[in-house]
């Protein structure tokens, strides 16, 4: 079941929704950009705002071509000196537009929680709101993260998604311990590794709680990061495995999400219907949270598994004794 580029909607109480695309200067935000436009041709109901640090929006000049509205903001990042203009360009947005959706593509030494405090004031509150922040990681910074300071721990614990990106620069061994790293940091972010931020749009649209938090970054000021020496392998590529599960016997429901919660954080999807005694649900597994949701097809257990370098054959023997005898 795939869902439309149209999965970011209208509140219940009509504000429109906010996309914010963070992440530190050179982890992929404006390659994502370019793949969410790619997703539907027609774009005239999104209006794109692109915080380009420089005196030339140089991003907003590529993304032109998709088609949607887009507004420039430049000499300057939305949290610190461009606040005010943020607010401005996002009224004038409203007012000339009326879209159903925003899109923010913040510099890379922007703090979310600015922006999420422009988007609380009064003026504009009532119109729009803050409905997900997607921060794009390069998996290389996180192996040095101590060296980077606050504003890039804050992107990551403001996340709802955190694209762990250009995994395929990287020693395949270390991302199964860079994902367990950050999932174990961050329990109620999803955390999918990515290759030029490569997700679908149900990735992306997952409904996720609120995330932003004024709190210290305790978490991070207390890891102490595992310095084990790894050569690089410039020439690794992505170990993506896909594998599936199929059997018409129903599914012990408290077996499963115990099987959920065993699962290593290398698998960070899993999709399918799954058959319990009393009823046949749909389960979207993305990051290590699940979202459930009706399902009206075959009364059948039929599960889609994505994972990075993973043991599918344990992980399938496990999902067998699940399994309600016959």
């Amino acid at each position: 079941m795939q869902l439309r580029y149209d999965g970011l909607k209208r509140s219940p109480h009509g504000k429109i929704p906010v996309l914010l695309l963070s992440g530190f200067l050179g982890s992929g935000k404006t390659t994502l950009l370019k793949r969410i436009l790619s997703w539907q041709t027609d774009l005239s109901d999104t209006v794109v705002l692109v915080n380009e640090f420089g005196e030339v929006g140089i991003d907003g000049e590529l993304l032109k071509k998709s088609g949607s509205g887009i507004v420039e903001l430049t000499s300057g990042c939305i949290c610190c000196s461009l606040s005010a203009d943020l607010k401005k360009s996002l009224e004038d947005i409203c007012n000339r537009f009326s879209p159903a959706r925003i899109f923010i593509e913040s510099t890379g030494v922007a703090d979310p929680t600015a922006v999420h405090s422009v988007l609380q004031d009064p003026a504009l509150a009532g119109h729009m709101t803050l409905e997900k922040i997607v921060t794009v990681l390069d998996a290389d910074y996180w192996e040095a993260r101590e060296n980077f300071g606050p504003l890039f721990y804050r992107q990551l614990e403001s996340a709802h998604l955190i694209l762990l990106n250009k995994i395929d620069l990287m020693d395949p061994d270390l991302i199964p311990r860079f994902l367990a790293e950050i999932q174990a940091l961050l329990p109620g972010c999803q955390v999918v590794p990515t290759v030029r931020c490569g997700i679908d749009p149900e990735t992306l649209w997952l409904p996720t709680g609120p995330r932003i938090t004024n709190k210290p970054m305790r978490l991070f000021q207390e890891f102490i990061p595992d310095r084990a020496g790894h050569d690089q392998d410039p020439g690794s590529t992505a170990h993506f495995v896909t594998f599936s599960f199929t059997d018409p016997r129903t599914v012990n429901e408290s077996a499963f999400h115990e099987f959920l919660e065993g699962l290593p954080p290398e698998v960070f999807r899993l999709k399918g219907p799954v058959r319990f005694p009393e009823q046949t649900r749909l389960i979207n597994f993305v990051g290590g949270k699940s979202e459930w949701s009706a399902w009206d097809g075959q009364d059948i257990t039929r599960l889609a598994f994505i994972g990075w370098d993973v043991d599918s054959h344990a992980i399938l023997t496990r999902m067998a004794r699940c399994l309600t005898s016959p």
